[in-house]
């Protein structure tokens, strides 16, 4: 029987952790990136996603654990002899230097010869748009300018891994949505593998091809956007991409969820949840609707409303149940009057399918 050989990820850490005395900033991450894959760090400040981007990069060593490039150990190599290209949150560009000079910086270093040089940089400086400004210095360009430089001195040494830290968060909302678009058009054409850090749920929804959601350190979950969009594993993951309504609830002797003060609904309990087990009933407020009279079958919690919001597009709703909790429905705006008001006393319902089980700590 013949063995067919399977191919080294791009990208591979095993059991990275980066300690601070007592603090561990990094806390034991496993993770594989294949050739050409955009994969996002996501999570909030402080949960460890540009330590390990800085510990990918070479900036410091781990305290444990090994990170292995293209099937090569690095974690003792210097950031230089990596074959990594980085485009920081601040650009870091030279401003003495022109948009040319700083993207051909890279291959002076390499010394690679001048002609071949020159061409490189004008091809990189054409990828990202910006053919004709090369004379131009940073502070004669605008951010998203400045942005795609810094992209192109990157890519220009055709680096074996591309890591991008936060690097839209100084641009305005209209330049970052169409930024963001442009990276990972400029990611596939390319197929360079890529990890990007960020806090913007956003960002990581549009541009991923997988997002790991960091939490305290360690990787909560790691998915297609829709698997942690749709199918989120744990609380944490469930409100931290987009917005969630967590309902606690039992699971009850007949395989139902008794909704804590309100009613048993019936339910298709996982195997792996035990009878008794504290859960969240995790519902999308878009997947979530109001309703005059209580619904037949799925999620049916009584409460008021108290505050409607509009918000273009949309309408939200905030409705305080019975129990005590609060909700959240959003609905789209055809334009007319809204149906309910604040005081009014309404149904917050969700069909069954609609709604995921999530184990309460």
């Amino acid at each position: 029987m013949r063995t067919v050989a399977v191919p080294e990820p791009a990208l591979r850490l095993v059991g990275i952790e980066k300690r601070y005395a007592t603090t561990a900033a990094v806390a034991g991450i496993d993770l594989s990136v294949e050739e050409g894959e955009f994969v996002t760090l996501l999570g909030p400040s402080g949960c460890g996603k540009t330590t390990t981007l800085s510990l990918i990069a070479g900036f410091f060593p781990p305290s444990r654990g090994e990170i292995w490039l293209k099937g090569r150990h690095v974690e003792g190599l210097p950031s230089f002899k990596r074959d990594i290209g980085v485009v920081f949150q601040d650009y870091a560009l030279f401003p003495h230097m022109t948009a040319a000079e700083n993207v051909a910086f890279g291959l002076r270093m390499r010394n690679v010869p001048a002609a071949d040089a020159a061409r490189r940089v004008a091809d990189a400086l054409d990828q990202v748009k910006l053919a004709g400004l090369g004379d131009r210095r940073p502070l004669q360009l605008s951010g998203g300018q400045r942005q795609r430089v810094a992209l192109a001195r990157a890519l220009v040494i055709n680096p074996a891994v591309l890591l991008l830290d936060e690097p839209l968060s100084n641009l305005d909302l209209k330049l970052r949505e169409e930024m963001r678009v442009e990276i990972a058009a400029i990611q596939r054409r390319l197929g360079i593998t890529t990890v990007f850090v960020t806090h913007d749920q956003s960002e990581a929804l549009v541009m991923s091809d997988r997002i790991a959601v960091m939490n305290a350190g360690r990787i909560e979950q790691i998915g297609t956007p829709e698997d942690i969009y749709e199918r989120p594993a744990t609380p944490f993951v469930a409100q931290f991409i987009g917005r969630m309504n967590l309902f606690a609830g039992q699971v009850t002797p007949s395989r139902g969820v008794r909704i804590l003060g309100g009613s048993e609904l019936a339910a298709s309990v996982p195997d792996d949840i035990e009878t008794g087990a504290s859960v969240h009933i995790a519902v999308r407020p878009e997947r979530a609707r109001l309703m005059e009279s209580r619904p037949q079958l799925g999620l049916a919690l009584k409460g008021t409303v108290r505050q409607l919001l509009y918000l273009g597009a949309t309408r939200e709703f905030h409705v305080e149940l019975e129990g005590g909790e609060q909700g959240i429905v959003e609905t789209s705006n055809d334009g007319t009057d809204p149906r309910f008001v604040p005081g009014s006393a309404v149904w917050l319902a969700a069909p069954f399918e609609s709604c995921r089980l999530l184990l309460r700590s």
